[in-house]
């Protein structure tokens, strides 16, 4: 009697884990195989643009004239195509949308919300560069119009595309107080007056004039050309960023 009452125990239990293993078989057949699911996602590059312009900070943007958010603003943007990689995808889109080519591009950050593109699970790379002077523009395919817009007063934008703009401005204060990429913003040669104007036109803040002076040049990244700008009042020094300067100022931060 003992030893049949194990053995219908035994049996029992290998009932129950057969049962037991059974359930996650059936519900793994049910889903969708990795590739099928990854053939949902989309990869898509997009480009934010600053240039001073008007003693302000401005953006590049795109007018879309096709859905979604057909005429509403937005960064450049477009697929990434299956024979090209993304520093290729985002030169192939600004182009392409703009007329713009030949700027320094910077891998910015992944935006990947769920919900961030109505048509359809939409990953995009996203990118920023800096233009010394505004350039000819003209609307590319998908848009009606482009402009420069003050990154502090951006229109209605489409897609999560102003959280994009705000993210870019943060990195690229994050960048101007720790390394030279402010130059970037400006013409080959100009003054220390424009420069500071420069940095307190992104920091968005007033920077005391003695003090701002004393480290940019302190930090040996600048040198006089020889040349002054001439004006009202006293002509200026006219300085040029030197090519063999550093560029990360990894100690300290230049500025306030």
């Amino acid at each position: 009697m003992t030893k049949r009452t194990n053995a219908n125990r035994l049996t029992d239990q290998s009932a129950a884990m057969s049962v037991a293993y059974a359930k996650p078989r059936a519900i793994a057949v049910s889903r969708p195989s990795v590739n099928q699911r990854a053939s949902d996602i989309f990869v898509t590059v997009d480009i934010v643009i600053f240039t001073l312009r008007d003693g302000d900070l401005k953006v590049l943007l795109v007018k879309r004239d096709t859905s979604p958010f057909e005429g509403r603003w937005a960064i450049p943007g477009g697929f990434v195509q299956h024979d090209e990689s993304l520093e290729d995808a985002a030169a192939r889109v600004l182009y392409d949308e703009t007329g713009v080519r030949g700027v320094h591009i910077e891998q910015l950050y992944t935006f990947g919300r769920v919900d961030r593109d109505p048509r359809g699970r939409m990953v995009t790379v996203a990118y920023f560069a800096l233009v010394p002077e505004p350039l000819a523009l003209h609307a590319g395919k998908g848009t009606s119009d482009a402009r420069w817009q003050s990154v502090y007063a951006l229109p209605e934008m489409a897609f999560d595309h102003a959280e994009i703009v705000g993210y870019a401005l943060k990195r690229l204060r994050y960048k101007l107080e720790y390394t030279a990429v402010g130059f970037r913003l400006l013409p080959k040669k100009f003054t220390l007056s424009q420069l500071q104007k420069a940095y307190e036109t992104v920091l968005g803040e007033r920077l005391d004039k003695r003090n701002f002076r004393r480290r940019i040049l302190q930090a040996r990244i600048l040198e006089e050309t020889g040349e002054r700008l001439s004006g009202e009042g006293r002509p200026a020094k006219l300085y040029r960023y030197r090519a063999d300067a550093v560029a990360e100022v990894k100690a300290r931060r230049l500025f306030p």
